[in-house]
């Protein structure tokens, strides 16, 4: 249902836009030789490169495929965070799986919008510049550099999120108006530096591992993938990656969730805090939560990502030669 929603969502963006139709055929038409094509996003045409269209494709796939994951699996996503801020043997609420939803769709929309407008462009230049056998550097660049740009608008939307999802406050508004009564503007970039810890490393691993087999599903089958195959090449990835990374993601919530008690000092005092009074298997808690929230996530961001580039794609107003040859 999610799926087809985005893909309704996406139609809607793209006319308001004043993309025009295009039929079956352009798509078929656009394809380049599968040895050049390591970005998953096809240019379709033997053309330079060009920024700004990549740049406002990849604002509107990124921001449709953000907002569809998140509404889907907000509950799990809620649940992985009450896991991770319960101390000792905290009991975890199963009610309210959806508080603060409509704020944090708020945030995620221009946050994914941003990652992705950022990844793509960066992803294609990096591309031209390095030989092939560096594509996975160029993947795993340009993923950083994407997380990095989103995380202006991604921590002060997780920080609102997480404390929501604990019980800290009854609705976003309220969230905003005391923390900065608190904590002072600097309180929405609480955690900041576990976050970049985190999600650096988990948007460069994650977009390279997808990138790096889908490239060589691509050679092997020497065709397309269908939208099935990039669902599974994306869960695979983000499963993977999200349990890689699940201390970090620990260490990440219990900053972020402190408030201004400040129990802990920094990222190493909270791993020394967190490994003396709960042992170090408290550094995987929320595990499985995560896995299943980022692998399924990760199936339906890649699908819908995929489905809307090929989308925007086929719109793209074609200029056909013969019409400037008539105006001469």
């Amino acid at each position: 249902m999610f799926y087809e929603w985005g893909l309704v969502l996406l139609l809607v963006l793209s006319r308001s836009y004043g993309f025009a139709d295009a039929s079956n055929n352009t798509l078929r038409n656009s394809q380049v030789d599968s040895q050049k094509l390591f970005a998953s996003l096809s240019t379709g045409q033997e053309k330079p490169f060009d920024f700004l269209r990549v740049l406002f494709e990849g604002v509107i796939a990124g921001g449709t495929a953000g907002v569809v994951v998140e509404a889907a699996l907000y509950p799990i996503d809620t649940i992985k965070t009450r896991l991770q801020a319960a101390r000792g043997g905290g009991k975890i609420l199963l009610k309210g799986l959806y508080s603060g939803l409509a704020g944090n769709l708020a945030g995620v929309l221009p946050a994914s919008a941003i990652f992705v407008g950022v990844y793509e462009p960066t992803k294609m230049k990096l591309l031209e510049m390095f030989p092939e056998n560096l594509s996975a550097f160029a993947h795993l660049t340009a993923g950083a550099i994407g997380g990095a740009a989103s995380s202006l608008v991604r921590v002060p939307t997780e920080v609102v999120k997480q404390r929501m999802q604990t019980g800290q406050f009854a609705s976003a508004p309220d969230a905003v108006r005391l923390i900065i009564s608190k904590e002072g503007f600097k309180g929405f970039y609480a955690g900041y530096g576990s976050f970049l810890l985190r999600d650096l490393p988990f948007d460069a691993l994650q977009f390279c591992l997808y990138e790096q087999i889908r490239l060589g599903y691509k050679l092997a089958a020497k065709r397309d993938l269908n939208d099935p195959e990039n669902a599974i090449i994306g869960a695979f990835a983000g499963a993977l990656t999200g349990a890689i990374t699940t201390p970090l993601d620990v260490i990440k919530t219990r900053l972020m969730v402190q408030g201004p008690a400040n129990q802990y000092k920094g990222i190493f005092d909270c791993v020394q805090t967190i490994v003396r009074e709960e042992g170090s298997s408290a550094l995987l808690k929320g595990i499985g939560p995560r896995v299943l929230w980022i692998g399924i996530g990760g199936s339906i961001f890649f699908g819908v990502l995929e489905r809307a580039k090929l989308i925007l794609a086929q719109s793209r107003p074609v200029i056909h030669n013969s019409e400037s040859t008539k105006q001469d």
